[in-house]
């Protein structure tokens, strides 16, 4: 029995259009939010800016915008070239760059073998190694953080110190508390599902002929993997990387636990802006610049992903 036409156009509708509603109330409408605020003036009142979108006495829209925050940026990129500038958001967001960048790296580096192993592990026990893997998000995602704390603490409560001091392998605690490698190690443990759930997805649909094919052709398993499983695994990798580098760049409580005053990325940066500082209008104006410089890299990451190299079309 044929479903009526009126009733297929309908469901198309709703299937397209609660995408794009979700879309529209929960990012274009915040991010709109964040731009009119970049755009404002700051002052000592509750919130602490004046909009530049504001109703005069004609009962007229009237649009005011004040640029200073990005000016204030602008400057800074300009003074790249001079040694010994104070760059205070350029050095938060290449910080951020980096430490995301490495993270990612390492997520891949660690996930690809765990990824390829679970799904070439047998039925029975793939679901078991699936579950382990999300099982830290079981627990608060702050208790995961504390106990990294614990474990990393540079004195001789720290249990990794104690571990160490207790085997003699070291005279005295290591400093292993607030500073880049704290960073990445919790950033690394945060966010490693992120990048083996994505490659399993992707690794688990491999067609084993294809590598039964190989082997029979006399392939070694090198080659089999550069050949076969790493190019067809290709849009596991790059969808892995983006759910894993994005969230990593404006990553904040991890930085700010871990890396105490001494590690400052962008999260931190704005959250200074909007909190200590007071100063709204250029807190927003660097969320806004943020947002806009991850899409270069997004658009990027999405259009080798549908290039995928050695995909089967």
């Amino acid at each position: 029995m044929k479903l009526p036409r009126l009733f297929l156009l309908r469901g198309r509708f709703w299937a397209g259009f609660l995408p794009w509603a979700w879309l529209l109330l929960f990012f274009t409408l915040p991010f709109a939010l964040i731009v009119d605020v970049s755009l404002s003036s700051p002052e000592l009142s509750v919130p602490p800016y004046v909009s530049p979108l504001s109703l005069g006495p004609d009962g007229q829209l009237h649009w005011s915008p004040d640029a200073t925050p990005y000016r204030r940026l602008r400057d800074e990129l300009g003074a790249l070239a001079q040694p010994g500038a104070d760059r205070p958001y350029l050095a938060a967001w290449g910080n951020s760059l980096g430490l995301a960048a490495l993270t990612t790296a390492v997520c891949l580096v660690i996930g690809y073998p765990f990824a390829y192993q679970i799904a070439r592990s047998a039925e029975v026990s793939r679901q078991t190694l699936l579950m382990l893997v999300m099982l830290p998000f079981w627990t608060s995602f702050l208790l995961r953080v504390y106990a990294w704390m614990s474990l990393l603490d540079s004195s001789e409560v720290g249990l990794i110190n104690q571990a160490l001091l207790a085997a003699g392998w070291i005279e005295e605690p290591l400093p292993l508390l607030y500073n880049s490698g704290a960073v990445l190690v919790g950033m690394v443990y945060s966010y490693l599902p992120f990048m083996v759930l994505p490659l399993y997805a992707h690794l688990v649909k491999l067609d084993n002929r294809l590598l039964e094919a190989a082997r029979d052709l006399g392939a070694r398993p090198a080659v089999i993997f550069l050949s076969i499983t790493l190019p067809l695994s290709w849009r596991g990798i790059v969808a892995g990387s983006m759910m894993v580098f994005i969230p990593a760049v404006g990553e904040f409580v991890i930085p700010d636990l871990l890396g105490g005053g001494d590690v400052m990325m962008i999260g931190r940066r704005i959250w200074d802006d909007f909190g200590p500082n007071q100063d709204w209008p250029m807190a927003a104006a660097v969320a806004v610049v943020m947002v806009l410089l991850l899409i270069g890299p997004i658009m990027l990451l999405r259009r080798h992903g549908r290039a995928a190299p050695g995909s089967l079309r």
